[in-house]
């Protein structure tokens, strides 16, 4: 396969740099390691709960040392893609504070009155009354836009209902399917590269799912490494029709090569 100079990262963060909030070996020092070298780097996620500031306070429990800056989430790339689309524009959101901090800063005004867009992200907590909102909105003509097309999220529970599977009610009542913007939409990895003013022919991709991670990494032209302390087990790989550019056993084996 392909074997690029490398110069710059984009890494997934669950599977790949932690797993239920402990860092997986090698994590801190790949991260250490990027900082030290000066490489323009992204952690990614399609996690639209929480803001870059609190993605990387956890981080820093579990020692990966990463700043709020070098963090792009789903609402992140979400709120850059509306506002390119209609600047100054309006929203009504489902979702928490990592969506809604992201809409006002790109210059959203959050409304329930003829908005733009009805803005689908994650929570906890979702509002049958919200939903019922949502879909009126839609019906009347907004847009409809979601962070991710993730199905279920993870609790200490079991699984959870995450914004696909809410997108899927609503789209049945609507008959609207939403434009998702997270991973494996590689709009969100072209997002990732014009933040860090990066060129795909230079950049790779760390990820632990086929499915997420390196089908939009090579959609968007980029290297992809697939790690094996996540989603996907080895055996996986051969099942889809596209490979990564490298399998490697886990993040601490690309050190060497930053």
């Amino acid at each position: 396969m392909t074997d690029r100079q490398i110069e710059c990262w984009l890494t997934d963060m669950d599977g790949v740099l932690v797993h239920e909030g402990q860092a997986i070996p090698g994590a801190s020092e790949f991260i250490a390691t990027l900082r030290d070298a000066g490489r323009p780097f992204l952690v990614l996620t399609n996690n639209s709960i929480f803001t870059a500031r609190d993605l990387a306070a956890r981080l820093s429990r579990s020692g990966i040392e990463v700043p709020e800056e070098a963090i792009w989430t789903s609402a992140l790339a979400t709120a850059t893609f509306l506002a390119d689309q209609v600047p100054n524009g309006s929203a009504y959101a489902i979702g928490e504070a990592g969506l809604t901090t992201a809409l006002h800063a790109a210059g959203y005004t959050l409304t329930e009155t003829d908005p733009d867009y009805v803005v689908l992200g994650e929570t906890r907590t979702y509002s049958f009354e919200a939903i019922t909102k949502a879909i009126r909105l839609i019906k009347g003509g907004a847009r409809f836009i979601a962070t991710n097309p993730d199905t279920t999220g993870p609790s200490t529970e079991g699984p959870l209902p995450a914004t696909g599977a809410v997108a899927a009610m609503i789209t049945a009542a609507t008959g609207r399917s939403p434009y998702y913007v997270g991973k494996p939409n590689p709009m969100m990895f072209r997002s990732a590269l014009n933040r860090i003013d990066a060129h795909s022919e230079t950049t790779a991709m760390i990820g632990d799912r086929m499915d997420t991670d390196v089908v939009a990494g090579i959609e968007a032209g980029l290297e992809t490494f697939l790690v094996l302390t996540g989603s996907t087990a080895p055996e996986e790989v051969d099942h889809h029709p596209f490979r990564p550019s490298h399998v490697v056993d886990s993040i601490a084996d690309l050190i060497p090569r930053v």
